[in-house]
């Protein structure tokens, strides 16, 4: 016991009060400068979607009373054949908007960091352009380039391939891989960029070492520059997936989910049922589930992605240690 009351004498003080130690009166006055991003983020961010969530369990048409439903929004969206139908378009289109921005910026990535000419950084400049351009003129300036008498078929029919010339964005066969290969240009040069930035960090004497051992340039990229990219290719994956799975303004102002229904994605349902059809439940609804739908497939990769790093560590370990 008396121990115990003169360690609280020691803490509290001379004046018997307890000292608040430095550790927490810094996280205290910390939390001042992030509060104002904090407000924002709650106001802007949390709350629309609290209030997503709940309009989805209730039918509302913005004006009249709600109603509540339970879940029949949520049924709605699982048993509608167009909704599902979709879905399925943005799974193809995260081939396009995801998988091949990533594999043609690892390439121009591993090019442009071996490349040494004049004028490389205007090169680079001019290739990440794309992704700086708004979606809305990327989507204006495409729907004219692949038109019936755009550039594209011009070009076709000078090299003597007009039998294949067509209506890129009008053909039911043609219109969803024409607004993947869009989304494609415009995604690369921001995985360029992530990959040139992780490059820089990479040792170059690990590159020294590889070329003495007589490696090539594709041995080097697959044994040095691959593996140490990893962070940069999860979040290359992250912003383009979110990108993919969300995307509305390419696909609405070139084709608006046309012709009938080959490039509708659930971005265009939502904005229809919300602001057409004035059916905000079943909207809401919709974005929550494609919400969910974003962060189930992005948390995918990072495991993947996560558990691919961790196997080769240990290998590299395993490796070392055999040596």
């Amino acid at each position: 016991m008396a121990v115990t009351t003169a360690t609280r004498a020691v803490v509290a003080g001379p004046r018997g009060r307890r000292r608040r130690s430095p550790a927490t009166a810094y996280s205290w006055s910390s939390l001042l400068y992030v509060a104002p991003a904090l407000l924002f983020f709650g106001v802007f961010v949390i709350y629309p979607i609290c209030i997503s969530v709940q309009t989805s369990f209730y039918a509302y048409d913005g004006l009249t009373v709600a109603t509540p439903v339970g879940a029949a929004n949520y049924v709605a969206v699982f048993t509608d054949p167009s909704l599902r139908e979709a879905l399925l378009h943005s799974l193809v289109l995260l081939v396009f908007y995801a998988a091949l921005p990533v594999a043609i910026g690892l390439v121009l990535a591993g090019a442009l960091s071996r490349i040494r000419i004049y004028g490389l950084t205007f090169f680079r400049a001019a290739l990440f352009i794309p992704q700086v351009l708004s979606s809305v003129v990327v989507a204006v300036a495409w729907r004219g380039l692949l038109a019936t008498d755009g550039p594209v078929n011009d070009a076709l029919r000078a090299v003597g391939l007009g039998s294949i010339a067509t209506s890129w964005l009008g053909n039911f066969d043609t219109a969803l891989p024409a607004v993947g290969a869009i989304g494609t240009w415009v995604q690369y040069g921001l995985c360029m960029v992530l990959f040139l930035g992780g490059i820089v960090g990479i040792d170059r004497s690990l590159y020294e070492a590889a070329r003495l051992d007589g490696a090539g340039a594709v041995r080097e990229f697959r044994a040095i520059t691959l593996p140490a990219l990893r962070p940069q290719i999860s979040i290359a994956l992250i912003l383009c997936i979110t990108f993919a799975l969300r995307n509305f303004d390419i696909i609405w102002n070139t084709t608006r989910g046309g012709p009938g229904t080959s490039t509708a994605v659930p971005s265009v349902y939502i904005y229809q049922d919300a602001f057409q059809n004035r059916a905000l439940g079943q909207a809401s609804a919709l974005a929550v589930v494609l919400t969910l739908l974003i962060l189930v497939i992005v948390g995918l990769v990072q495991l993947a992605l996560r558990e691919r790093s961790d196997v080769g560590a240990r290998s590299r370990r395993h490796s070392g240690g055999a040596r």
